[in-house]
């Protein structure tokens, strides 16, 4: 049986789910039919939401409302599958599938990714700046905009892809390991985290201690995604595995071994939980978000 908390996640995945074309539909957003496609195939892959996920939950957590929250949690989420699709072509990655089926590249070709990965990041901002909350919260929205750009830019996921794609093949050790974990994928979940906080109308040490947890969050997801890359199946996966080593890129399983990698997997966790301490049962759902993650088997 679910618990509370684990039901409330869901329920917000659910939530997630049955808005995010929503933003983007045509009465709202003219597209062009093909660059529709693309985009819509790529959102409605499935996905576990986690980043969504947590900036409604942390928004909560602080007393933010739902329904404000939920065009800047699409939002994230279109920035986050427009770095699945360009992560995924042959310049980067050079990924046929995604979520266990053809990658957006061999689906709609690379022209077409790109546009609709380009189309999704733009989409994001403007999704944020014509939402109720902007209106009423403009420093509020301003505020959390400038987060998710930082996260997503050269500083943070565009930054760790060209590290990411810098270390395949050069011996790269454990600290520059952490730094591409740190850009590439713990930069957006603690950009959702810290959103939630700031849009929710959380005090500046709940906004610090939630973006610390989207940190940590996000490094346990990466480490999990490397152990799973080296134990786990296509069909778990639902893309290829083994890839990383195959290329020679760091993984944490590669670069510190297997038996230290799940240790630090378990030692994220605790740091994860750790900075929920000042948060009562209103940080219930953050804290199944990380058993969630560290539990995960795709």
């Amino acid at each position: 049986m679910r618990s509370p908390a684990a039901s409330e996640v869901a329920r917000r995945r659910t939530l997630v789910d049955d808005n995010l074309l929503r933003f983007i539909g045509g009465d709202v957003c003219r597209i062009p039919d093909r660059l529709r496609e693309a985009m819509e195939y790529s959102l409605t892959a499935g996905g576990k939401r986690i980043r969504p996920v947590v900036l409604l939950s942390s928004g909560s957590a602080v007393g933010g409302d739902e329904e404000e929250l939920l065009p800047f949690a699409c939002a994230v989420e279109y920035v986050h599958t427009y770095s699945l699709i360009h992560d995924d072509l042959p310049a980067m990655d050079d990924d046929d599938f995604r979520r266990g089926r053809a990658s957006s590249h061999k689906a709609f070709g690379e022209a077409a990714a790109i546009l609709a990965g380009d189309a999704l990041l733009t989409e994001a901002f403007r999704v944020m700046g014509e939402s109720r909350l902007a209106g009423e919260h403009p420093g509020r929205a301003l505020a959390a905009v400038a987060v998710l750009a930082r996260a997503a830019g050269a500083e943070g996921m565009v930054g760790g892809q060209q590290l990411d794609l810098l270390a395949e093949r050069s011996n790269t050790g454990g600290p520059e390991k952490n730094e591409i974990d740190l850009r590439k994928t713990s930069a957006l979940l603690s950009a959702a985290a810290g959103m939630g906080g700031i849009l929710g109308g959380g005090t500046p040490a709940q906004v610090t201690a939630l973006g610390r947890y989207g940190t940590a969050l996000g490094l346990l997801f990466q480490v999990t995604d490397d152990i799973l890359d080296e134990t786990g199946s296509f069909e778990e996966m639902g893309k290829g595995v083994a890839k990383d080593r195959a290329r020679g890129k760091p993984t944490y399983p590669v670069v510190f071994g297997m038996e230290a990698a799940v240790a630090r997997a378990e030692r994220l966790s605790r740091e994860a939980l750790s900075t929920l301490s000042s948060f009562g049962d209103e940080g219930d759902a953050l804290r199944t978000i990380v058993q969630l993650v560290a539990a995960r088997r795709t």
